[in-house]
């Protein structure tokens, strides 16, 4: 066991690095496409079909290298306490699986509908007269603000009316997108199993001693974010996660790690008991008198 982590350390922190990496890169292509409402963004992505494509590769590539520290420090943890279910490896593998065969999907998706609104087949169902109406109820609340967006007078009002609807044919687009819904299917799935496999295999790993109760605590609590589709803080964790697999962290791997079972981490209790110990030790030395 301690043979194949040794073995695996080095390709598992390289793994999560050029994951890591392609996730950056994702979202720096993905930064050419921007826009005020729905009609705006898709019109950018019209322009930037294949940044979009390309950007979907990367983040999948990225996500589905993001499985290997997971099972390793999964394994790992199962190595050193029966207790760890190992019929779960099966959600740690397939998890960011799912999440990368969404975000390919949704890329697909996203300029399925781009293309559509841009040929003018995505109707809108908010009419010109409901456009006008919410326009001149928002001109009312907020004159400054509208004008600063739209100038002024009629020609303005309508201006205001046709973004209204264009936004709300795009948002049509959007959702009907034949894998739409696929996407987003799969997406849910892998946050949710992302997020108990990220906090399950954190919890073990720190009850065995293979994380500091900082970085135990702090996959949970990513765990939790994940849910939150806040899943890019996680990035953070995984890089440290490489460096301790690799054993390029200046403090060097836990124990549990060489010893290959588990030495848990004593709790605060424990702490001030055998620091209040050593003090007791030290002044029966100091005094050169017995303890009773």
């Amino acid at each position: 066991m301690l043979e194949r982590e040794r073995r695996w350390a080095i390709p598992v922190a390289l793994a999560t690095f050029a994951g890591l990496g392609l996730l950056v890169a994702s979202i720096l292509i993905v930064r050419s496409v921007a826009g005020g409402g729905e009609a705006e963004v898709l019109r950018s992505v019209e322009e930037h079909r294949s940044d979009v494509i390309a950007a979907g590769v990367l983040q999948a590539l990225g996500l589905a290298l993001i499985a290997m520290p997971l099972v390793y420090l999964f394994r790992a943890a199962q190595a050193r306490s029966e207790r760890v279910r190992g019929q779960l490896i099966g959600l740690v593998v397939a998890a960011p699986l799912f999440l990368a065969s969404g975000a390919l999907l949704n890329s697909v998706a996203t300029n399925q509908a781009a293309s559509d609104f841009a040929a003018g087949e995505a109707s809108a169902d908010l009419t010109a007269g409901e456009a006008t109406a919410d326009c001149r109820s928002e001109r009312r609340d907020d004159a400054e603000g509208f004008r600063e967006d739209h100038g002024r007078g009629e020609a303005a009002l309508r201006s205001c009316a046709g973004e209204a609807v264009a936004d709300d044919a795009a948002a049509s687009a959007v959702a009907d997108a034949p894998l739409r819904g696929l996407a987003i299917g799969l997406g849910f799935g892998g946050s949710i199993g992302l997020a108990f496999a990220l906090g399950y295999s954190a919890l073990w790993a720190m009850r065995v001693g293979l994380l500091t109760r900082f970085w135990g605590s702090l996959g949970i609590a990513l765990g939790v974010a994940v849910l939150l589709q806040l899943t890019q803080f996680t990035m953070f964790w995984f890089l440290y996660f490489a460096l301790l697999a690799a054993g390029w962290l200046p403090g060097g791997r836990p124990p549990a790690w060489a010893a290959g079972e588990a030495i848990p981490w004593p709790s605060p209790g424990e702490k001030a008991a055998d620091k209040l110990s050593e003090a007791e030790d030290e002044d029966v030395a100091d005094s050169g008198e017995p303890r009773a």
